[in-house]
């Protein structure tokens, strides 16, 4: 198996002209992106690495995020401690993300379509945990903006969500260009309305100045508190180079990196210690409470409207990296209804959260999509590393003669130890591991699934080579 290789001709009709298809070719090219897993191009790349920041800070101006920062507050923790554990776990999970990002532009692929080096054709185990999360976090975050939209309208619950979905879904339909514009223009719209509702929590709400745990108590609300920002952060890096692979191959990689970088972590800082500082007034964890605690009237339907807005925000790229992630997966549908699925998929789970207690079923599935990540993101990487120090040092550069897929059974192996290691250390509402317990409480299964997976997959690749294309042993790529 094999990446589909680049082409600047339209594709002829076969098996993979699915893949291919109509891409944007400039900034500000709105029409619909058919473009599928096919790499880019070098020659209809385009764009810098400023649109970066902007495309990754806006999606995260969520009231996810700000319920998920009320966490340090609920677990104990004083102010100070649970917003050092809000930034430590953002940055740890931010690094990586900027990093994969960076790999867009040396390719011009998708994040999950590239991590066929190292998966071969076991890479359907993440496609497909990708775009089963991809759908998961449709219904988190639409949970929100669904139920914004219909206290806003006038609308039963279920019209508020279905009329998200449909927004969403067209955005992902439309694909790559769209998107960016669309978060260009909410990064100043959404950071203005969150800005409001800070400002009024700052007059209104009193955040924790002491800890009620204490000890080990107290270190195991820490650990956790940063497992769950991280979770937020990291959980973009199967999707990072899918909105970095237009950028000429020429764009500064440090840019790149950076410009990633601040965009997940201000913003996702900024919501979450919007949480933590208000924790005591967002005990209902709903629309409804957010417009009670702006005080109803105009600034509460701003704020509803905020609400909605970043829902489609962030949803809209959920749905667009789960339809690459579907065709990765080898499912020969076209990008444009692929994304539409993700958005059809999601709006059952979003009735279904809503039907019981919608924090214990929000915070169970925010954890729960993301056990997976720490794993892929480490085989990944190790796979691009050695690829790298095969080439005296440069960077994989996809063609058709160049890189070709690893066998499938080391990364294969390695995600399935390190998910099975991870477990004890999970710390959910549903399942919390005798490690977890142990440890007061803190889930530490993020970096264990990481360093499981280093240490599983390194020598296990170093073992099993691919197989060049005149049929030598070797690493997969020539000069």
């Amino acid at each position: 198996m094999s990446l589909p290789h680049a082409r600047t001709e339209p594709a002829a009709a076969g098996p993979r002209h699915v893949f291919d298809g109509r891409m944007p070719t400039a900034p500000g090219d709105l029409r619909m992106e058919a473009r599928g897993i096919t790499p880019v191009p070098e020659d209809t790349r385009y764009g810098g690495p400023g649109r970066l920041f902007t495309v990754w800070f806006a999606p995260n101006l969520t009231m996810t995020g700000v319920f998920s920062g009320t966490v340090g507050a609920t677990l104990g923790l004083d102010f100070t401690t649970a917003l050092a554990a809000v930034v430590l776990g953002t940055v740890l999970g931010a690094v990586p993300t900027a990093y994969l990002g960076t790999w867009g532009s040396r390719t011009g692929a998708a994040q999950m379509p590239l991590a066929r080096l190292a998966f071969g054709r076991a890479v359907t185990v993440p496609g497909v945990l990708q775009w089963l999360s991809s759908i998961a976090w449709d219904a988190l975050i639409g949970l929100f903006g669904g139920e914004a939209l219909a206290q806003l309208c006038g609308w039963p619950f279920w019209a508020g969500v279905l009329v998200m979905m449909a927004g969403q879904g067209a955005l992902g339909v439309l694909g790559y260009e769209v998107i960016h514009r669309l978060q260009t223009v909410m990064t100043f719209a959404l950071a203005a309305a969150f800005a409001v509702l800070a400002a009024k929590l700052v007059h209104g709400a009193h955040p924790a100045a002491t800890a009620t745990v204490h000890g080990a108590d107290r270190a195991g609300a820490f650990a956790l508190t940063c497992t769950v920002a991280l979770s937020l952060a990291l959980s973009w890096a199967p999707y990072a180079s899918d909105f970095s692979r237009y950028l000429p191959r020429t764009a500064s990689r440090p840019r790149m990196f950076w410009c990633t970088l601040l965009g997940i972590g201000l913003s996702f800082v900024a919501v979450q210690a919007l949480g933590l500082w208000g924790a005591a007034e967002f005990t209902d964890q709903t629309a409804h409470g957010v417009d009670t605690l702006l005080g109803g009237g105009a600034l509460g339907a701003f704020g509803l409207l905020a609400i909605a807005l970043s829902a489609l925000c962030s949803n809209a790229m959920n749905d667009y990296s789960g339809s690459l992630a579907l065709q990765t997966m080898g499912v020969r549908l076209p990008r444009p209804p692929a994304a539409a699925l993700a958005a059809v998929l999601g709006f059952p789970l979003v009735l279904w959260m809503h039907a019981a207690d919608t924090t214990a079923r929000f915070q169970n599935v925010l954890l729960f999509v993301g056990y997976w990540i720490p794993a892929f993101v480490a085989i990944v990487i190790v796979d691009w590393a050695a690829r790298a120090r095969a080439r005296g040092g440069r960077p994989v550069e996809l063609s058709q003669e160049t890189d070709r897929p690893q066998s499938w059974w080391p990364a294969l192996t390695a995600f399935v130890v390190a998910f099975a290691v991870s477990v004890p250390f999970m710390n959910t509402g549903l399942y919390t591991g005798p490690a977890a317990r142990a440890l007061h409480g803190a889930d530490l299964a993020y970096p264990v699934a990481f360093a499981a997976a280093l240490l599983v997959y390194a020598p296990l690749r170093a073992l099993r080579r691919p197989r060049t294309a005149d049929g030598a042993a070797g690493d997969g790529v020539r000069g």
